[in-house]
């Protein structure tokens, strides 16, 4: 099998002249130049994936085929038994299932049988109007997220259904049976009623409900952040669409989202935070609404959105090296600050709340925004960090100013990996999300232009 050729050449480019490893800087990147280099690459590339990948294959909860929420190698679950099912880390999952296929770690009728059980226990789960809580139990019972979270949770509905979407696309020309689960999957999908998480018609979409609860979770979604794809796949639906206003109103906030400013020296493009002047957020906002979703290209009344997320990326990258807090590590090859496990349980890490913590998802997940500066965080981690590396890629965070790392993974941070490097290596994800033809219409329907909707418009 290819991987253990990949773990040979791994072990050949990392080692030095006498055989040690060491956690000092080598000067691999000037022992190793040209084709040398880029081989390595591929190799470390190759690995990561399939590492990131094994998490929702292998580290799937057995019965539903799903993400656990989390995995810990230490074997300590002190809040959340192992078995959580998480919804949208469950879309990223559903992605990296294909990754596995298209790079020959399973074959497509593994993936299939896999997807089959995936929908089976999708259709008989817990659905709130149309939408999946953000966590279930094996059983598809709801369990509450946070006390009044126990009921639908339209973002983390919008991330499974984009990867139900792209898979749909995948099987949809292919034998009887593969086209009997993208039926399934279109089913689904129009079963969401996106409309009604308006809350009687206003125009924004509202995070969440519950049966119990009602609309006392209060979160209408407004203003930049990671949720792009959830007003995307609202006006999109087939059955249950909303109008531009809410798009325009509700995310756009009447246009006060384009209000956005300049950062180490990049435009933000958009104004990241409605209600405070940070200037930029923590990356998973780059990559969940854009495993799917091409930015190349695509452009609104409000933004180009390959700008946003390039720059969102670079602005990262340029204060890591820039270093204000003077954090140990932190430079050119150690970078990216993301929502992840931190020193004291969990954190949201940016640029003004830094912790001095890096969570490796940030700087690998952005590698189709910037593929040189993402790769040295790999050289980083393979070459000299690979006690920051388990059996599923990188551990979620680490600090090597405080010394700290926990031997523990989640599935919305190991998601977005697998799938963001396919998209820089081959597109495939990009390719096949906006090839749906109700997700152009969707995008036509709020103004969207981009080359990849050519289609659409014929």
């Amino acid at each position: 099998m290819r991987f253990i050729l990949i773990q040979l050449a791994i072990a050949t480019l990392i080692i030095g002249c006498n055989g040690q490893k060491t956690k000092e800087r080598p000067q691999s990147e000037t022992r190793i130049h040209g084709d040398s280099l880029a081989l390595a690459d591929e190799v470390m590339l190759d690995t990561l994936q399939y590492q990131t990948f094994n998490y929702f294959w292998e580290g799937a909860e057995p019965v539903s085929g799903l993400a656990r929420e989390r995995i810990h190698m230490d074997g300590v679950y002190p809040d959340h038994d192992k078995d959580i099912i998480t919804t949208g880390g469950s879309g990223f999952g559903i992605m990296a299932i294909l990754v596995g296929v298209e790079r020959g770690y399973i074959t497509r009728e593994q993936a299939l049988e896999r997807y089959e059980r995936i929908i089976d226990f999708l259709e008989n789960a817990d659905r709130f109007h149309g939408a999946w809580p953000h966590w279930m139990l094996p059983s598809g019972k709801v369990t509450a997220f946070s006390q009044k979270d126990n009921g639908g949770d339209l973002v983390e509905t919008a991330f499974l259904v984009q990867g139900l979407l792209t898979v749909k696309t995948y099987f949809d020309n292919g034998n009887e049976r593969e086209q009997r689960l993208a039926q399934k999957i279109q089913k689904l999908w129009e079963g969401v009623e996106w409309d009604w998480y308006t809350k009687n018609g206003e125009d924004v979409l509202y995070w969440h409900w519950s049966p119990e609860y009602g609309w006392e979770m209060n979160f209408p979604v407004g203003g930049y952040n990671e949720a792009l794809i959830m007003y995307v796949l609202a006006a999109a639906s087939p059955t249950h669409s909303i109008e531009k206003s809410v798009y325009e109103k509700g995310w756009g906030v009447d246009g006060e989202i384009t209000k956005d400013t300049t950062y180490y020296g990049l435009e933000t493009e958009l104004n990241h935070y409605e209600h405070n002047d940070a200037p930029v957020g923590p990356l998973f906002w780059a990559h969940y609404s854009y495993l799917g979703l091409n930015p190349k290209g695509l452009k609104d009344q409000f933004g180009d959105y390959w700008k946003l997320n390039q720059n969102h990326a670079l602005i990262h990258y340029r204060y890591a090296v820039d270093n204000p807090k003077r954090y140990k590590g932190y430079g050119e090859d150690c970078w990216g600050m993301t929502s992840s496990y931190s020193i004291k349980g969990y954190a949201g890490h940016r640029p003004g709340a830094d912790l001095g913590v890096i969570s490796p998802t940030a700087a690998l997940s952005s590698m189709p925004y910037t593929p040189e500066e993402s790769k040295k965080f790999m050289r980083f981690m393979y070459n000299q960090q690979d006690s920051l590396i388990g059996k599923y890629g990188p551990y979620d965070a680490f600090s090597l100013g405080s010394d700290w790392y926990v031997p523990r993974y989640l599935a919305i941070d190991q998601g977005p990996i697998p799938v963001m490097i396919e998209n820089y290596r081959s597109g495939l994800f990009w390719k096949l999300f906006m090839a749906n033809e109700d997700v152009q219409k969707g995008l036509l329907k709020l103004g969207f232009e981009s080359p990849n909707m050519n289609s659409a418009n014929d």
